[in-house]
């Protein structure tokens, strides 16, 4: 059963929306309950929750989009090295086998 926030969303299946929407509500609680603890004024720390709602989900989901573009540059250049390693394995390309002395003077 999907989610949809704000009616386009779908928070299951785009990636990092989930713990986006999870880590900017826990900051909405945090930053209004610690303004209206400081000033006691109820319609200022709403303000200042709904603003640390939307940096702390911006923040991390600039955050995790980052980490998962990376995760992502890693396993492709993993994927291009175990099929340049089964491409090349045997062959006089191979880097990891050892050139005989005949080898070396052919090549």
């Amino acid at each position: 059963q999907s989610f949809k926030l704000l009616g386009f969303l779908d928070v299951q299946s785009v990636p990092c929306a989930r713990e986006s929407v999870l880590y900017g509500s826990l900051g909405s609680l945090v930053v209004g309950l610690g303004h209206f603890l400081a000033t006691s004024r109820v319609r200022r720390s709403c303000d200042f929750a709904v603003g640390g709602f939307i940096c702390t989900m911006l923040g991390y989901w600039f955050y995790c989009r980052y980490n998962l573009a990376q995760q992502r540059i890693r396993q492709r250049m993993l994927k291009e090295g175990m099929r340049n390693k089964i491409l090349f394995e045997g062959s006089s390309l191979d880097p990891e086998r050892k050139q005989t002395g005949n080898e070396r003077s052919n090549s």
